[in-house]
């Protein structure tokens, strides 16, 4: 539709129209126009996706100098490398959604330095062994595949085309953090014992990855309103029910014990029933109170502060 055509319409026959082109199964571009929820949502959840690619990294960015041989160093290294790269395309997608609104990637960081944007609760976590190494690609880049894939479809196109080159990249980085773990499981006694410390220590953080279930009937949080608007298509405990039926019979598998004894998985219902974490926990750490949250973000601040010059001169 032309652009005169758009001036002489309402604002409730733009957004009629918008939600026959997305009912449609049409993509919406950067430059078409959008309800200022929609900007909204997607400039909040694909800032925070972009931010946690990019701080994500930094746990395993520890255990490159300590990888146990020069092949799992070289591993560890390109899947750094990778995470990073899937968070500068992120964020230049954000970027031209921002645009319209006079802002910028700068704003984005100073909200990131702020507490304004949030990031994943698993990456305010700790890593102290090469298990949790392992347990991180495998497990927690798992979750971050049921979460991505369930968007290749999202109504906004330029996020869902970056979706189909990530989700090709982590597919690999679970695969490197399968081997870790199959390694460590079929090794001695004490790299056993120091897998099952991994999985209990991350259990919770992994459980929280997607969020609280909450209704879907209000229409007033993002999480309805990405399902509204056709970004995503499962809510968080669907997401968290997939996520339990792929790994829990793999963790099984392993001869390792689920941290959650009571868990059991209900026929009648279809569901897996699971002992909830704690919540407002889940709050404390993602408001940037987590045990390497600000040692993480000031390793984040410290390298954009020292760059600055490249941005300078580009």
């Amino acid at each position: 539709m032309s652009f005169v055509d758009l001036k002489q319409m309402t604002e409730e026959e733009k957004h009629e129209q918008f939600m026959e082109r997305i009912n449609r199964g049409e993509k919406i571009e950067a430059d078409d126009w959008m309800p200022d929820d929609y900007r909204m949502v997607l400039i909040k959840l694909i800032s925070m996706h972009g931010i946690s690619e990019i701080m994500g990294a930094l746990p395993e960015k520890e255990w490159v100098p300590k990888a146990p041989s020069l092949r799992k160093k070289l591993g560890i290294m390109a899947k750094v490398q990778d995470e990073m790269g899937h968070g500068q395309l992120l964020l230049r997608v954000v970027e031209d959604l921002l645009e319209p609104l006079g802002k910028n990637r700068a704003d984005i960081m100073e909200d990131l330095f702020t507490g304004r944007l949030k990031f994943h609760n698993v990456f305010h976590m700790e890593a102290p062994t090469w298990a949790d190494a392992g347990m991180i690609a495998w497990l927690v880049d798992g979750a971050a595949i049921m979460t991505q894939t369930n968007m290749l479809q999202a109504s906004y196109g330029p996020y869902a085309r970056a979706l189909h080159r990530i989700c090709a990249e982590e597919v690999f980085h679970a695969q490197h953090g399968e081997s870790i773990i199959m390694a460590l499981a079929e090794g001695t006694e004490l790299q056993r014992k120091m897998l099952q410390e991994s999985l209990n220590r991350w259990w919770d953080s992994l459980l929280m990855f997607f969020g609280p279930a909450t209704a879907q009937t209000t229409g007033s949080s993002k999480q309805d309103l990405t399902i509204k608007y056709k970004i995503r298509s499962k809510t968080n405990e669907q997401l968290r029910q997939d996520f339990f039926s792929k790994y829990v019979p793999r963790v099984l598998a392993l001869g390792l014990k689920l941290p959650d004894e009571t868990m059991y998985y209900d026929k009648e219902k279809e569901e897996w029933v699971y002992q909830q974490p704690d919540w407002n926990e889940f709050k404390k750490i993602i408001s940037n109170n987590g045990p390497k949250s600000a040692e993480r973000l000031q390793l984040r601040k410290i390298a954009y502060e020292n760059n600055a010059w490249v941005r300078e001169v580009l």
